[in-house]
């Protein structure tokens, strides 16, 4: 974060403000550790924070400190216009554009006090006064960690904040696995260690908290896998009859797509979930090296995200869009098998 941003956003929350807090649509554990351990930082500094959610979020994640007073808009709409009515700055964390927070983001096209984003994905849009983007960064909670390290209140890190942090990034980095991690994400967790996070609990909680019902529907997954060698790649599919028989709850499919990616000469991996309630298939893509799946998803797939983790959707079945999917495979080969 430059000198310049930093001086900035000081003015900006010189004075107590009345803050609103917003992560993306199904939110995952960097939106949710982001802006948590935002808002809590901004509570100390005297602000009045709200922060909001477009919608829920998995059981795994919900014993992170302060998620209780998450407001979701799906289910409180009036106490988040409310929040928004009343609020001087809104913080956009973990997305790059306003279309990534569903039926929210009229609400904040029509906002007219100030807006922060703070994001790592590429390609941001210009929506916000103060923009602090890094696409090289691990996560947005390890962007919260420079952001409060720059206004010069690393010391204002508490437990609670810290393990928010210490979440988002351990979520967004695949427990510190992902190219993204770097010396810098690491030391940023020392200190968040130093601050108080319990970094093996936090583990223990986000990963050895299954239920039956998510190991049942793994395996329905990994049944479905499909490996297309030629093309170094593998997917899954999960139909909604299959994750209405597992009794599918929010997050259940979290790093599934993963096991896709562990498969030796794999570089290409990708889930596609039907949903019926919404009228469409969503899609994680993961790869491994150079080849960019926020390309592939920004191309073919509305979607977008980093060059080994992006997210889309299509509009069509479950079948027609793995059957569009496999269609442009050939036109990705050359890339494909460069990277292996």
């Amino acid at each position: 974060m430059n000198s310049t941003l930093a001086q900035e956003a000081t003015a900006l929350l010189s004075a107590p403000k009345r803050v609103f807090i917003v992560g993306h649509k199904n939110p995952d554990g960097d939106a949710i550790g982001s802006c948590l351990g935002l808002g809590l930082f901004l509570k100390k500094q005297g602000h009045q924070v709200s922060v909001v959610m477009p919608n829920g979020f998995p059981e795994f994640l919900k014993w992170m400190p302060g998620a209780s007073d998450i407001l979701c808009y799906d289910k409180a709409s009036d106490k988040v216009k409310a929040a928004l009515d009343e609020a001087d700055i809104v913080f956009t964390l973990d997305f790059n554009a306003l279309n990534r927070i569903g039926d929210l983001g009229p609400l904040l096209e029509a906002y007219k006090g100030t807006l922060v984003m703070i994001d790592h994905h590429q390609q941001p849009t210009d929506y916000a006064l103060l923009t602090y983007s890094d696409v090289s960064m691990s996560s947005t909670a390890e962007m919260v960690y420079h952001f409060i390290t720059a206004l010069d209140c690393k010391d204002q890190i508490d437990a609670a904040i810290a393990t928010n942090l210490y979440a988002g990034i351990m979520t967004d980095t695949g427990s510190f696995r992902f190219p993204a991690t770097t010396a810098t994400t690491h030391r940023a967790i020392a200190d968040l260690i130093d601050a108080g996070a319990p970094n093996s609990l936090i583990h223990q909680y986000i990963f050895d908290s299954n239920s039956p019902s998510r190991l049942k529907l793994l395996g329905v997954a990994l049944n479905n896998l499909v490996l297309m060698p030629e093309y170094n790649t593998a997917f899954m599919k999960l139909s909604q009859q299959e994750l209405d028989d597992c009794n599918f709850r929010k997050g259940d499919t979290e790093g599934f797509v993963n096991y896709c990616l562990s498969i030796q000469g794999m570089v290409l991996a990708a889930i596609f979930i039907e949903n019926k309630q919404e009228g469409i298939t969503k899609i994680s893509f993961r790869s491994k090296g150079d080849f960019s799946v926020n390309h592939l998803a920004r191309t073919h797939f509305h979607g977008g995200g980093h060059t080994n983790a992006a997210g889309g959707r299509s509009d069509q079945s479950l079948e027609q869009t793995i059957a569009e999917f496999i269609s442009i495979l050939p036109d990705y080969k050359h890339a494909l098998l460069h990277d292996s």
